[in-house]
């Protein structure tokens, strides 16, 4: 982030003296500013500022209709927020198994599931099953999950599909920009992103104007105006201070996600060189390292590059001790975390959310990594591996 800032120091600090000049520091001219300029990368119909990525999930899922009874499929491989936004919205949170490859939500297990659960309650003479009211897949490490499976979902079963999109600012799926696949969609500006806040902060988009409406008073106490209420909402505003810093930015998100794709590529080239990789999405097939599948129709951003490693956590510490940083992304999937206990799930039920829980290791990935930074990486992983 150090060196991400020294590039654009002086532009974030004018943004952040005009914000201090203008001495309006909440929502405002701002944050409409930034608002329009998501709705035009994304190709949404309106965007809604707010307060964190947590936050856009909630208003997000809350704009779909989703409310208390009723459930949301998504993906056990992801962080907290995903499902903890689905309690906060008085829904219980479905846990479905990802896809092998990619580690999205894997959209032929949704399907099977839903098809099983229309024929049991067609017998009971159920119109939904179980008052199911979305899907939300996440975009995971900056990849679209296969939205022209779960757009099929939709024509299907009638549910509606909110994106977690908070790793995905600017990723594209059949040339459809993440936010605009869904009936909603929800980023994180948090600190780590590929387009970062000076603190926290969120946005939810959305394909259906009159749902920005709604987010609109949700955001704010479900206020139409000031001290007027037409529902229960929440205090999830965003501050002006960190819309002008993420306007800053915005004018390089597209440089800084391409290369992070060049870096995947070297990581890539360098991994088949050093004759550590697999492609197999079922086993390491002998190669100490897998890489995550990519699908074609994905254009993909890389929040993460992410391995699926043997002897994970041994390697982690090699790689510590050399000064090379790296994080786990996730180790323990959310049907097993004890804040999900009442759900009854238990380990082995999510078999590859499980394995990859056991696997998976994010390397060095941002914009100003250098090329000689990657080649010491994939070195000294070939080192511990030999």
């Amino acid at each position: 982030m150090r060196r991400q800032y020294e590039g654009i120091r002086e532009d974030a600090l004018a943004a952040i003296a005009r914000v201090c000049d203008s001495q309006c520091f909440i929502l405002g001219p701002e944050v409409e500013a930034l608002e329009r300029e998501i709705t035009a990368l994304t190709g949404a119909a309106g965007a809604v500022g707010c307060a964190s990525g947590t936050e856009a999930l909630w208003l997000a899922l809350v704009a779909a209709g989703v409310k208390p009874g009723d459930s949301v499929i998504t993906t056990a491989f992801s962080f907290f927020a995903s499902a903890s936004a689905i309690v906060r919205a008085g829904a219980t949170p479905v846990f479905v198994d990802v896809d092998p490859g990619t580690l999205n939500l894997d959209a032929a297990l949704v399907t099977q599931q839903l098809r099983d659960r229309k024929v049991r309650d067609r017998r009971l003479r159920k119109k939904r099953p179980e008052n199911l009211r979305a899907i939300l897949p996440v975009h995971l490490y900056g990849q679209c999950a296969d939205m022209d499976a779960f757009d099929q979902i939709t024509q299907e079963f009638g549910v509606a599909i909110v994106e977690d999109a908070a790793q995905a600012i600017g990723a594209e799926w059949s040339g459809r920009g993440a936010g605009s696949l869904g009936v909603t969609a929800a980023f994180s500006f948090y600190p780590t992103k590929n387009l970062s806040a000076y603190g926290d902060a969120g946005i939810v988009t959305t394909t259906r104007p009159e749902m920005a409406e709604h987010m609109r008073r949700l955001r704010n106490h479900g206020s139409p105006r000031r001290y007027y209420h037409d529902e229960f909402g929440w205090n999830g505003r965003m501050d002006a201070i960190q819309a002008a810093v993420l306007r800053v930015k915005l004018a390089h998100i597209a440089n800084w996600n391409q290369r992070r794709r060049q870096h995947a590529a070297t990581y890539d080239q360098l991994f088949a060189g050093a004759g550590l990789t697999s492609s197999q999405a079922s086993s390491h097939r002998g190669a100490p390292v897998r890489l995550l599948s990519r699908s074609p129709q994905a254009k993909h951003v890389f929040h993460q590059y992410v391995i699926r490693a043997q002897r994970r956590d041994d390697l982690r510490k090699f790689l510590a001790d050399r000064k090379i940083g790296s994080e786990i992304y996730y180790p323990l999937p959310l049907h097993l975390q004890p804040a999900f206990s009442y759900l009854g799930l238990k380990a082995g039920d999510l078999p590859v959310a499980e394995q990859a829980a056991r696997e998976v290791l994010a390397l060095p990935m941002f914009p100003e990594l250098t090329a000689g930074e990657i080649k010491l990486v994939v070195e000294s992983i070939a080192e511990f591996y030999t």
